[in-house]
């Protein structure tokens, strides 16, 4: 695969560009874990996934993409090759490690687009993570609940509960778990996951994530701000109070309530299609016979 070697002084200006957008996305985040708050949208993007924020905040060109580096800033950098003045991600020696997660993640993602979209779950599954249990028992205790327990099991009972993605599903109470139409299962999940999932697309920026540094640092962004968008919705639908931190319910538990969910979910299962496609693009690029091969300034190769 043939690489563009970016000049130093554009590279230069893409990475600032980066780290000033990321720098903007996660300022709150970082002066919220230095006095030791806590947040119930951002902060669960990065209690449930790997990532750290300077570790969004760090600018990759992505594979295809190599550096005019000079100054060997990009030398010794993990899953990097340094060659005559030029890096570039090393899509062999990354493959060597991860190739089994790149093929999960291409299956996967793959199924998931050609899968039927179903829009009828209406967030019920953060309200079955509540279901039969106390205020002081739930996962996000310092939370307050809209409603008594006996109320929330009512709501869950009337609209039932149809979660496809499997990790969401694994948080349901037990006694949530048997009124779910279908039981998800890690196996499963390229058969069930499907483009209107919530959970779904979220899991893009997991995803993403787990190809540093072979992603481009503007997709990787991209797929940060759509899962933190999905979680501002799915605790909005959920059973608990956010009202204080300035986010008003979506009350599913209404009819009203489900055709704004729904409203919502077609908007993000659109944005997640695009995003979607192009990491589908990256894994393929990476999954080819020799995405190491890079062209040097003067038209010769470098590895």
């Amino acid at each position: 695969m043939a690489a563009t070697v970016l000049p130093s002084d554009v590279w230069h200006e893409l990475a600032d560009t980066h780290r000033e957008r990321a720098g903007k996305l996660l300022a709150g985040v970082q002066e919220r874990r230095r006095k030791g708050e806590r947040h119930p949208v951002e902060d669960f993007l990065f209690d449930y996934y790997n990532l750290r924020p300077g570790e969004l905040i760090a600018w990759h060109p992505g594979v295809g993409q190599a550096l005019e580096d000079l100054g060997g800033e990009y030398a010794g950098r993990r899953f990097y090759q340094h060659d005559g003045g030029v890096s570039w991600a090393d899509g062999v020696a990354f493959l060597s490690r991860r190739r089994s997660t790149v093929e999960w993640i291409q299956t996967l993602l793959s199924r998931t687009a050609s899968n039927p979209s179903r829009f009828g779950c209406f967030g019920m599954h953060e309200w079955a993570m509540v279901y039969h249990l106390e205020p002081g028992q739930t996962r996000h205790a310092y939370l307050p609940l809209r409603f008594p327990p006996e109320r929330i099991a009512k709501v869950v009972e009337e609209v039932g509960l149809r979660c496809s993605h499997f990790d969401a599903f694994r948080f349901f109470t037990p006694d949530a778990e048997p009124l779910n139409e279908l039981q998800p299962t890690r196996e499963l999940q390229p058969e069930l996951d499907q483009p209107a999932c919530l959970h779904a697309n979220m899991d893009l920026y997991k995803w993403a994530s787990k190809l540093v540094p072979m992603v481009d640092s503007a997709l990787l962004l991209d797929t940060f701000v759509l899962a933190r968008d999905i979680r501002e919705m799915d605790m909005r639908a959920s059973a608990y109070d956010l009202s204080d931190w300035g986010y008003p319910a979506v009350p599913v538990e209404t009819a009203a309530g489900r055709a704004e969910y729904v409203r919502h979910q077609r908007a993000f299962a659109q944005r997640a299609e695009v995003l979607r496609e192009r990491l589908l693009a990256l894994v393929n690029t990476v999954l080819r016979e020799d995405p190491a091969l890079v062209v040097g300034r003067e038209g010769s190769t470098a590895r």
